[in-house]
């Protein structure tokens, strides 16, 4: 169980990494928006990417207190992706190169919250 709970940890990991933001000519990945954003200095994308780029890592630490920094793992990884939604219109996101990865990325970490729930109270 823990081993699964592990390769599906990383699994919602790679679906964050993967989801597809429309550019001008080109869809990128979601994950060098990030890491191109922390970097513009001056800009409030930095904090939500800086914070997206948190939840990452703490989605991938261990902990005594898990459960916890999974709930706050979504929810700093959540406000990165809410930050560029402002910015598009809804027509925009209803493409399957956002809808499957965020979904999926969704599905799989509450999926592992309700796993590491069942485990730390059997």
């Amino acid at each position: 169980m823990i081993i699964f709970i592990k390769y599906l940890n990383i699994f919602s990991v790679i679906a964050y990494s993967f989801i597809m933001l429309i550019g001008q000519m080109i869809p990128i990945p979601f994950i060098i928006w990030l890491s191109f954003t922390v970097f513009d200095f001056g800009n409030i994308d930095q904090l939500f990417a800086f914070s997206g780029l948190v939840g990452m890592i703490l989605n991938l630490v261990k902990s005594k207190y898990e459960i916890l920094f999974s709930l706050l793992s979504v929810a700093l990884m959540i406000t990165a992706v809410a930050s560029r939604l402002m910015y598009v219109f809804a027509e925009a996101l209803n493409y399957p190169a956002f809808t499957i990865p965020f979904f999926t990325f969704i599905i799989t970490q509450a999926l592992l919250i309700i796993l590491k729930m069942r485990i730390k109270n059997p």
